[in-house]
């Protein structure tokens, strides 16, 4: 049975998705469907019953050999992939299922600054509508949600311990089988990033994949707007006989895209507040990784 011989971690919000859609460019790597989670849940499907979580539970590959089916089609690539986020966040238990059954394995990770990621993954949510709290009071919630078996995503805070996540694999694995990555170096200089990543794969570093940002979080202005163009309605009903099919699809993707907003920012008092949460852990990641990570403190 084909097993992956590299995986992406994490972490979410973080441009795993975009970096997921670069590597599957390249000839000589093979990824997997995005997101099974196999290590995560290995043997045991998840029953998270948050909002959302039902769709999550139904995506989870959770069998040995459902899992290795995914591969099937990698006949000749050098690099097989499997591109997971809650490998990282669920590290305790997964570090131990990787090493068991890929101990060779090559490990790659990209991280943003901790408070940033968190609202980040809190606005997708709220995006998604499966996230109704504001910002602060989803943060105090978070525990209670756990204990009431809600999705790991919504852990915003702990999410983000990045030195605590990664020690687990760092203890399983060989420093040289680790790859860590910035959002910021991803963010600004995609192609250097990926060319240290096919290098680390052990691929064809000359390639240049097209680079698009992916998953990115917008809301709507209007969602009255929003549900009238996301959800049947009467008036789509009667243009129906009335437009072309493309005719409709082109005014729908335009009026979306016009009802379409970036997030408010993150309140910078509340960011200052996170942040000072992550200093220790921040501090000890340095150490781990081996890279400055002084501007992540800066608020």
């Amino acid at each position: 049975m084909t097993m992956p011989n590299f995986l992406v971690i994490g972490a979410a919000k973080s441009g795993t998705t975009a970096l997921y859609h670069a590597l599957k460019q390249h000839p000589q790597i093979y990824m997997s469907l995005k997101e099974p989670h196999f290590f995560a849940f290995e043997g045991e499907k998840p029953n998270y019953c948050g909002p959302g979580d039902e769709d999550f539970n139904r995506k989870v590959v959770f069998r040995y050999e459902d899992y290795s089916r995914l591969f099937d089609a990698a006949l000749y690539q050098i690099a097989i992939g499997d591109a997971s986020v809650h490998y990282l966040t669920l590290a305790d238990s997964c570090a131990e299922r990787i090493r068991r059954h890929i101990l060779h394995v090559r490990l790659i990770a990209v991280l943003r600054q901790p408070a940033d990621r968190a609202y980040s993954h809190y606005m997708m949510l709220v995006s998604n509508k499966h996230e109704t709290l504001g910002f602060a009071q989803a943060l105090n919630a978070s525990e209670g949600r756990r204990r009431m078996n809600w999705g790991p995503g919504r852990q915003y805070r702990t999410n983000g311990l990045y030195h605590r996540l990664l020690q687990p694999f760092f203890e399983r694995f060989p420093q040289e089988q680790i790859r860590i990555y910035l959002y910021e170096d991803w963010n600004t200089k995609p192609l250097e990033v990926l060319q240290d990543i096919f290098r680390f794969l052990q691929v064809d570093d000359t390639f240049v994949p097209e680079v698009a940002r992916s998953n990115v979080t917008l809301l709507p202005r209007s969602r009255a707007i929003h549900t009238l163009l996301t959800k049947p309605h009467p008036l789509k009903s009667w243009l129906k006989p009335l437009l072309p099919l493309r005719l409709r699809q082109a005014m729908v993707s335009g009026l979306k895209s016009l009802n379409q907003t970036k997030p408010p920012p993150l309140d910078p008092e509340l960011r200052r507040q996170l942040t000072e949460g992550y200093r220790e852990d921040i501090l000890k990641l340095q150490d781990l990784i081996g890279r400055d990570l002084s501007h992540w403190l800066k608020t």
